[in-house]
This record gives structure tokens, sequence and C-alpha cells, in this order.
């Protein structure tokens, strides 16, 4: 389908004050269509309401409000079809719809444009985009908080190593150190809720920057497009991105946090650690080695998190010079973030999915921890319970564990009377705290790895998904 929307498509908007064309390779380099085209929805969404601001207020009549509102609803239809024909030399998003609605309504499409800009146009395109890309992303994050809890709720009473320096610790429910991420997934829910109320605000209206002459009603245009309010000035309503930076930054930390408990799965597919496996359908083979199982997704996330820290990067760095008020600059904001949206979005929906198929090797993770002393601190504990102080007790620790060590054992397994060479203090009761459960389920308080604490912070955070 042909929808030219004017005889002479080299013609631009602007090209009055200028006496010859742009080149060809201008055009190219300057033109966004070929990324900016998925703003369409929400370049017709913001026309709609700022049509029907206009008409309110007498600035058009309404007869071209009923002219605008059918010739966008064909556009949108023919884009969502995929028969709307985008034009380069259209330049964007903007004056690709505005040319063809022109060209199917006549003057009443020319008259659309008036009282804005294309830079308070475009900045409430892009917020109308990112609200939507934060609502779906929030809902992406439960869903995987959700993943999170069905496996931690399976092994609430499973133990493994916790590491410090990446070397054996204390003795934590497995459960319990799958609730740490869904702890880190909340933070970054509340971090992208907030920053949904700065992204939430209207641009519309500012025009190119000083705002217009017309009476318009701003606020009416932001009930209509579900703003919470209208940006209070005009200069920085249309030339920062912040609220885009915002938004980098709080998709970073996910994509953060994401590459965290990627390289821990990584490691624990390791057969050295045994801890895991994940589904055959997240992982790849080699060409040459039969025997391989590679952990691809997980390390496609931990790769993944560089790029979307560099769209962070460059976001500020297209920002950090700009004097008020638009430039052409901002013209580069929009590929970084709409990556970021995708790549949050895909990396998300893979995760949650992979979740469901983790296999914990319990065994794998239970003689780990008893390869470690890890419950050295427990008697630590112990020794200072009886009255030592906690830096002798240290020492004597220490010391037993250097004992263990010469003779090939863990600590607890020492005989009691192994034990007593270090203090008296130490009698029977010792076993049952030197043991990986008894010194997990020592730790019974909030935030701790006692099953029982565990058990009810899974039912805190189902509680707080259902809000």
């Amino acid at each position: 389908m042909n929808n030219d929307p004017v005889a002479n498509n080299n013609k631009k908007t602007w090209s009055g004050r200028f006496s010859e064309p742009v080149s060809e390779l201008v055009e190219r380099y300057t033109a966004s269509i070929r990324f900016d085209q998925r703003l369409a929805e929400y370049d017709i969404q913001g026309s709609l309401a700022h049509a029907q601001m206009l008409c309110q207020q007498g600035i058009i009549s309404q007869d071209d409000l009923m002219a605008i509102q059918q010739g966008l609803s064909q556009i949108q239809q023919e884009i969502r079809e995929h028969r709307f024909v985008w034009l380069q030399e259209l330049e964007d998003v903007h004056l690709n719809i505005e040319k063809r609605l022109t060209a199917l309504i006549g003057d009443a499409g020319k008259r659309l444009h008036t009282a804005r800009s294309r830079n308070d146009q475009v900045a409430t395109d892009i917020r109308l985009y990112l609200r939507t890309a934060i609502d779906d992303i929030i809902s992406l994050l439960k869903a995987m908080q959700t993943a999170l809890l069905n496996l931690a709720e399976q092994h609430i009473t499973t133990v493994m190593p916790g590491f410090t320096h990446l070397q054996v610790a204390q003795p934590i429910s497995f459960g319990h150190h799958l609730m740490a991420y869904f702890e880190m997934l909340k933070r970054d829910s509340e971090r992208l809720i907030d920053c949904r109320k700065r992204v939430n605000q209207l641009p519309l209206g500012s025009a190119a920057l000083a705002g217009t002459s017309y009476p318009i009603n701003r606020e009416l245009v932001a009930e209509l497009l579900g703003f919470e309010g209208v940006c209070q000035n005009s200069l920085d309503a249309v030339s920062d991105r912040d609220f885009a930076i915002e938004f980098s930054a709080c998709a970073s930390l996910i994509m953060t946090h994401l590459s965290r408990l990627s390289e821990e799965f990584i490691l624990w597919m390791n057969p050295s650690f045994g801890f895991i496996q994940l589904a055959d359908r997240f992982c790849t083979g080699s060409s040459i080695m039969p025997q391989k199982k590679n952990p691809d997704v997980p390390e496609l996330v931990r790769g993944k998190t560089g790029r979307i820290h560099g769209h962070l990067v460059a976001l500020l760095t297209l920002m950090k010079a700009q004097p008020l008020a638009y430039n052409k600059d901002n013209q580069e904001d929009k590929e970084p973030l709409f990556d970021t949206v995708d790549t949050i979005i895909d990396t998300l929906r893979i995760y949650a999915d992979m979740l469901s198929g983790v296999q914990v090797n319990q065994q794998a993770m239970r003689r780990a921890v008893l390869r470690g002393h890890a419950t050295a601190t427990d008697l630590a504990d112990y020794l200072t319970k009886k009255g030592i102080p906690f830096r002798d007790a240290h020492e004597i620790v220490a010391k037993t564990v250097q004992y263990a060590e010469q003779k090939n054992c863990d600590l607890n397994d020492l005989e009691l009377q192994d034990l007593q060479q270090f203090s008296q203090l130490i009698e029977a009761d010792i076993v049952k705290i030197l043991t990986p459960e008894g010194s997990m389920q020592s730790r019974n308080h909030t935030g701790g790895t006692a099953p029982s604490q565990v058990q009810a912070a899974i039912e805190r955070a189902r509680q707080w998904l259902t809000v």
C-alpha cells in the first residue's frame, strides 16, 4: 500500500529557512526513524490527548478533532498491521505520522501540531513508553521473585556452606541463600516504583523550550494520559533525560543482582562444586568435547550486564555537557534506553523459567559444609557462653582447627577428648552444636538462617508480593 503523504516528500517541514537540501549522507546520519518508530503507539496517544485539549480550549474545531481522531485511528491500524510505510526522509516517527495524517485528512492534520513542538512531543512519547516498560518490568520481577520463593521453600532445611572470600564460612540454609536474592529484587522493584513517579510527569505544553502563547490546559492532557502531574519548567521538561538515566541506573542494579546469581550458578554447576544442575534447555554443549554442559544463559546474563552498565554511562555522558534547552544530542537517548528495556525484559523472563528447572544436589552441598570447618564460630560462641572472652575463645578454636587439619578431618569429626585438649569447658553437648544442622538452627532470629526464620521470611515475602 502506498501512503505517500505529500506530493514532494523531500520537502522538510522546516525547509523554508534553507537554500539547499541536506545531503543524502546527512539525512541518513540525522534520521531516527529506524529506531524511534517503536514510539508510534505512544506518539498517537499523546496526539489524541493534545487534540482533545486543543478542541476543548477552542483552539481547533470539533470537526478538526473528529478528523484527527479518525485519521490517527487509521494510521494506528496501518502500523499494527505493518502496512505503514516509514520514510527516512521524514526523519522521525512524529513527522512520518503527521505527514500521513495530513495526506488523509488535509488541513486538520496540519493543525494538530498547534501549541507543541517535536521537543515536548518526543519527551512525552519517551515517558509514556518508559512508564509502560517499568510496569512490565515490575511484573516480571515479581514473577522471578515467585520462582525464587518456590525454590527456597523446597530447601528451607537444605544445608549448604555460606561463603566469604569464596571460602567456606558457616553453614546456612539454601533457602536462606536464595532469599537474599529475593531481598535484592525487592529493592529493585521499590526503586522502579519510585522512579516511575518521576517518569510520570507530563512535558507536553512546554513546546520548543519556552511554553506557548495559546491558552492550553496542560493539566487536562496529563489527566487524559494518566500522568501524575506536569513538568513545572518548560526548559527542563524538553531538555533533561534524567528520568531515563535514573531508570537505567535501576536497570543496571537489577542486572548486577542477576549477574551475581548467575556467577553462583556457573560455579555451582562446576563438578568441583556439583551443587546444582540447570535444565538442559538453558545450556549448550561443545562442538569438540561431548561431555560438556555449558551454562550459557547465566554466562550471557553476566555478559549482558556489562552492556546495560555501558548504556547507563552512555546516557550520563550524553547529558553531562548540554546547555539548556533541547539539543540534537538527545536523539541518542533512545537506542541505549530501548536496548536496556529489551534486555531486562528478556533476562527476567528467561530467569524465572530457569529457576523453575533448577535441580539441587543436597548431598553435595552438605559434603562441602563438612570440608571447611564451617562450625568453628559455633565452637567459639560455645566457649564464650561458658565465660571465656571471645578473643581467647577465637584463639582456642583456631588451634583446634589446626589440629583437625593435621589429622585430615573436619572440626566436627574430632572426638570429645580431642576437643578437651584445648579447653576443659567443652562437654558432651558440643556434639550437637558442631553439626551443620545444629549451627543453622542456632541462628534463630529475624534475618537469620534457622529454618523457622527462613519459613517466616518466605511467608512475609509472599504477603509482600500480593500488596
